[in-house]
């Protein structure tokens, strides 16, 4: 590992003034289970590491029936995985911690460095956006609110401003609807070879009809994608292995992935189809189970 020189921030404002004077020679340091990685492997090299983790005003769970769920930047995710409110209100996504990485990594890893790394193979993004997430960023000239489905640019590549940190994340309350999220892997804990998230919504009218849905793929593009065609396909209909065979198959057709070590870009398609299908399904069924 290269030098760095140690800041260790009291809270949001030094944080910020912090990255203000030195700019891209800084990198924020969280959890750091992504970043020490990357300066261990020397793929970075900054000169200064500005360390967030000791402000406890970025660690918290709030929920409130109007508001929706408030999550700060340096919650960690085994927090996330066992608050009673998220698997309450939000089980999704703490079912989704569960096959995050390891028990150590989810103790340290926290969710705001998770998001900022950006890695098209993350678990949680996906999540997030199916549940129509936003998150807060903060700069020395104020805060600005992004659609999270926004704040990814490319492979690990986001819309922060050098001198800005993502500090929370918004989650609407999920109504009526439910979700879920499945990824292929060859370990549980390992990162995705490719995930889906859905979150159905029903109809008031019928059960099976659908209002609305978000179908969000990970690990088949620079950033995570939504189905948009696959979704117009499936909102306002009643829904049926008809429908959701076709949305599978334009979900597969909507997806980017590419051949690796992994797999030809083919197979992804496939498991992309497989995938969107039982997301589908599970996500209506748990929508259906819990509206009535």
């Amino acid at each position: 590992m290269y030098d760095s020189k140690y800041l260790p921030a009291q809270n949001v404002k030094e944080a910020c003034a912090l990255l203000s004077q030195y700019g891209e020679e800084a990198k924020i340091l969280g959890g750091g289970q992504s970043l020490v990685l990357l300066l261990r492997q020397k793929l970075i090299a900054p000169s200064y590491l500005i360390d967030i983790k000791g402000i406890s005003d970025l660690d918290y769970i709030r929920y409130d029936e109007r508001d929706g769920l408030r999550i700060g930047a340096l919650t960690t995710h085994r927090a996330l995985e066992t608050s009673p409110i998220v698997k309450e209100k939000f089980f999704m996504l703490a079912e989704m911690e569960r096959r995050l990485a390891s028990v150590p990594v989810r103790n340290w890893g926290t969710v705001g460095g998770n998001l900022c790394h950006a890695d098209p193979a993350s678990d949680l993004a996906p999540s997030l956006i199916a549940l129509g997430a936003e998150v807060k960023l903060t700069g020395p000239n104020g805060e600005r609110v992004v659609d999270l489905e926004e704040f990814f640019l490319g492979f690990f590549e986001t819309v922060l401003k050098p001198d800005e940190i993502l500090t929370e994340i918004h989650i609407p309350d999920s109504g009526m609807g439910d979700g879920i999220y499945l990824k292929f892997t060859h370990r549980e804990t390992d990162l995705s070879i490719t995930g889906v998230a859905t979150f159905f919504t029903p109809d008031e009218q019928g059960y099976d009809v659908c209002h609305d849905i978000r179908i969000v793929m990970g690990s088949v593009g620079s950033t995570p994608l939504r189905a948009k065609k696959a979704e117009e396909r499936i909102r306002g209909q009643k829904v049926d292995d008809g429908i959701i065979e076709e949305a599978a198959l334009i979900s597969s057709e909507e997806s980017q992935p590419t051949s690796d070590m992994n797999g030809s870009e083919a197979y992804k398609r496939e498991i992309v189809k497989v995938l969107v299908r039982r997301t589908v399904k599970e996500a209506m069924a748990r929508a259906m189970a819990a509206d009535r």
